[in-house]
């Protein structure tokens, strides 16, 4: 397993998705965003924090039980040799002022890439926008994919499923505009706009085509909203002709929840707005056994951040030694892969894989008894094997920064 593993490692290249990785981003001449990239937003990034060989990483646990998952990040790193410092922003869910919104954003600008946790927002005060829907917003994440693939071994409803959901990150129902017209009568906006609607789906596309997928589903409601997602199914329907080596169909939201749970085999890419991304994925997680495995990656032009797929904050179960690690995790191999830490992440993923399918070492949430810190020790035992077969070891001195606030 080591020999093979190690020849993996070697062969590695780095590919995270169709945007540019975040070591090559500030290189994109004004020439290659109008002609190369036609769609990316028109803004000069602020320069990358890369300090020695080693990256910073903005770090946003959020609440519930993302600190607790944060800091089991960091353990695994730090035994792995991982050469990335984080820098901690904590976000306070009850303030009524933006001020710990803007520095967050300000240190994703400078560092590129951010892990987080599901951040609240608890102030009922209107002016108090949803921190999580303002990260996205602000640094132009316009897509949200996540891999949902089935894990050999976890009990689940389904199995086999090896889908790509491609979520619309930044319009739809999380616009955040609304208002109430007269006492007693809200009205709610749902943006969808011709240019972010044709960036999906040409990604979505471009996606299919270096990844091997061979189908792309439009997920929508534009037999009643025939405007919104009329708009949507429409760009997406037009895009496709120019991928004739892709299949494209499109199904109503309701029907899809229905053929998700019946036959998910027939899905390969998923091409969703907002709203409908977010109900597709927790009805997949669902099916592969819950919230606590998925990753979901939010990529822009510019910067990508990672948390885990189904953004569920775990309020009541915090500080109960019962949250599963797995997804917080997951998110941080993403992040590795992202960066171009290739050999780390494969370590790290092959001990997760090998802690669920092999050691079968589950939290409650899948049916086990384990402690979250029961997964991380053993993911840490696997990490330090693998490590070691594989001559993956950092100096000393590399391996003693993992923490800044």
């Amino acid at each position: 397993m080591a020999g093979t593993l190690c020849a993996r490692l070697n062969k590695l290249s780095s590919f995270s998705g169709i945007t540019v990785p975040a070591r090559k981003v500030a290189a994109l001449s004004a020439y290659d965003v109008q002609h190369k990239h036609p769609f990316a937003k028109k803004v000069t990034p602020i320069p990358k924090a890369k300090y020695g060989g080693r990256h910073a990483v903005t770090m946003l646990p959020g609440g519930g039980i993302g600190p607790e998952l944060m800091g089991y990040v960091k353990e695994v790193f730090r035994y792995g040799g991982v050469p990335v410092d984080f820098e901690t922003v904590q976000i306070d869910p009850k303030s009524d002022s933006n001020e710990d919104l803007e520095y967050a954003i300000t240190s994703i600008r400078r560092n590129g890439v951010a892990i987080k946790g599901n951040i609240e927002t608890k102030s009922l005060d209107t002016d108090v926008i949803s921190r999580n829907v303002a990260l996205r917003n602000e640094l132009d994440l316009f897509v949200n994919v996540v891999h949902c693939q089935s894990c050999p071994g976890i009990k689940a409803r389904q199995k086999d499923i090896d889908i790509i959901i491609i979520r619309q990150n930044t319009e739809g129902e999380y616009a955040m505009l609304e208002h109430e017209s007269v006492h007693g009568v809200v009205e709610s906006m749902k943006v969808v706009t011709e240019e972010n609607s044709e960036r999906l789906a040409r990604y979505a596309f471009d996606y299919c085509r270096l990844h091997g997928r061979k189908k792309v589903t439009t997920v929508h409601k534009a037999n009643i909203m025939k405007l919104s997602d009329g708009l949507f199914l429409e760009v997406s329907k037009r895009v496709a002709k120019e991928y004739p080596d892709i299949q494209h169909d499109a199904m109503i939201i309701d029907n899809t929840c229905m053929q998700l749970v019946a036959n998910p085999h027939q899905f390969d890419v998923m091409l969703t707005t907002n709203l409908y991304g977010s109900i597709v994925s927790n009805v997949i997680c669902g099916l592969l056994g819950g919230a606590g495995l998925l990753s979901g990656r939010n990529y822009g032009d510019h910067y990508a951040v990672f948390e885990p797929g189904t953004r569920n904050t775990g309020t009541a179960i915090a500080g109960k030694n019962i949250a599963n690690p797995i997804a917080m995790l997951n998110a941080s191999v993403d992040m590795l892969e992202h960066l171009g830490h290739d050999s780390h992440a494969e370590v790290i993923r092959t001990a997760i894989n090998k802690t669920i399918s092999e050691d079968h070492i589950h939290t409650p949430d899948l049916g086990g008894q384990a402690t979250s810190i029961d997964v991380v020790q053993n993911i840490i035992k696997h990490v330090q094997a693998l490590s070691k077969k594989c001559q993956i070891v950092a100096p000393p001195h590399l391996m003693s920064r993992h923490d800044t606030t």
